[in-house]
């Protein structure tokens, strides 16, 4: 039930790259989160599955919601600046989403504490959230790729090099 093997990072001063590289980790997490539920659904929260909820719950918690801030309050706001209509009304609709994933991920937390916690049992029921989320969730990263990352190339080398600055920094608070 291990995730599956790390990319190379991408360069600090390339903000695009770090962020499609954390679309890949929710893919990943996305898919061991499906696994997971299989996992328990026939052996229980036995080690395997309390470690793979482990990583899971650390992607989620952690990683998820800096990855959100980088994009609602840096790229988002770059790329409107570029005045590109069809852009914007992509953000808006991205940036509700990002609201729904967080109430998704927040019925989701409980059942992943359970089975970290080793309380998960074959059988149990597993929240529907669980499962919405994990395709949600690489459904919206192939969204911001497909309809809002390209526009960043009208974004000047100095505006890359704030954006990286600036997930850096957010970083470095957490």
């Amino acid at each position: 039930m291990r995730p599956l093997l790390q990319p190379i990072a991408p360069e600090i001063d390339d903000p695009l790259a770090l962020l499609t590289a954390c679309h890949e980790k929710v893919r990943r997490f996305s898919t061991l989160t499906r696994r997971l539920v299989a996992h328990v659904g026939q052996h229980g929260a036995d080690a395997e599955a309390r470690e793979a909820a482990t990583s899971v719950l650390r992607y989620f918690d952690l990683a998820a919601p800096l990855h959100h801030e980088d994009e609602d309050m840096d790229l988002f706001p770059a790329l409107r600046a570029l005045g590109q209509p069809d852009v914007t009304a992509h953000i808006a609709r991205l940036q509700a989403e990002h609201d729904e994933l967080g109430a998704l991920w927040q019925a989701t937390r409980p059942w992943l504490l359970a089975v970290q916690a080793g309380e998960a049992a074959p059988g149990d029921a597993v929240p529907d959230a669980v499962l919405t989320l994990t395709e949600r969730y690489p459904a919206h990263a192939d969204a911001e790729e497909a309809w809002v990352y390209p526009a960043a190339a009208g974004l000047t080398p100095e505006q890359c090099r704030t954006l990286s600055a600036a997930m850096v920094a957010r970083r470095r608070t957490h």
